[in-house]
């Protein structure tokens, strides 16, 4: 990450969960070097399935975890929405847009780390789509960097997509993969037993050939979505 000066990071994710499966370890290597890390979560996450229906004590259980979650990771600020599980797609797109506008307004953030648009949930996609208006390059944005992170059990399981994740961004997180898997264990309802790809060991088995890739013992890959620089890298 470099000697820069602490930098404002957004994560912007549509369930409770996503934002560690997609990139935990490099939340808490930002924190790690003193970066002010906000996560944004827009959707329930969990009324979508038939055995919870309506079920709003199982969702403060899951806010909680997230929020115990996000603690471990060092993040600053957790912002929870509460938009319906598996239905984002039926509110205006514009209404999205919005939502997400006011935070990036009101923290300015340098980098953000949101969805890939391959995944095969609908919300995820959703999410994506939102985030091209909202991270439109014009000339008074405080966003250089944008990066698509990759959801175990969302991004691989979309076997028949024309542009299936590619990363082209590789973070080093060998010495933080521990506080991401520790927090994911904070989501009760979530985790899963190997080998499921929520599960302790596929994170850790996931973080190691992505690390294999540039010859890094762990890493989280990222797809680049633009990256804007006044100087030459």
């Amino acid at each position: 990450m470099g000697s820069t000066p602490p930098r404002n990071i957004l994560i912007v994710a549509a369930h409770p969960d996503d934002e560690v499966l997609g990139c935990g370890a490099t939340i808490a290597k930002h924190v790690a070097r003193g970066d002010a890390v906000t996560v944004l979560i827009m959707g329930q996450g969990v009324l979508a399935r038939k055995e919870v229906k309506d079920r709003r004590d199982l969702l403060e259980q899951l806010w909680k975890d997230a929020q115990a979650a996000n603690d471990l990771l060092g993040v600053h600020r957790l912002i929870l929405k509460d938009l319906p599980d598996n239905k984002i797609n039926a509110i205006p797109l514009l209404d999205i847009v919005h939502i997400i506008e006011e935070t990036v307004a009101e923290i300015r953030p340098s980098i953000i780390y949101t969805h890939h648009h391959g995944d095969v949930n609908i919300d995820h996609q959703t999410i994506s789509k939102a985030m091209q208006a909202v991270c439109r390059p014009m000339a008074d944005t405080p966003v250089n960097h944008v990066y698509a992170f990759e959801v175990s059990s969302a991004t691989h399981w979309n076997f028949r997509h024309e542009t299936p994740f590619c990363p082209t961004v590789f973070v080093d997180v060998t010495e933080t993969l521990d506080i991401k898997i520790n927090a994911m264990k904070r989501y009760q309802s979530e985790i899963r037993d190997f080998p499921h790809p929520r599960s302790p060991e596929f994170l850790h088995a996931l973080a190691q050939v992505r690390g294999g890739q540039v010859g890094f013992q762990c890493a989280e890959a990222f797809e680049l979505v633009f990256s804007r620089m006044r100087d030459c890298p």
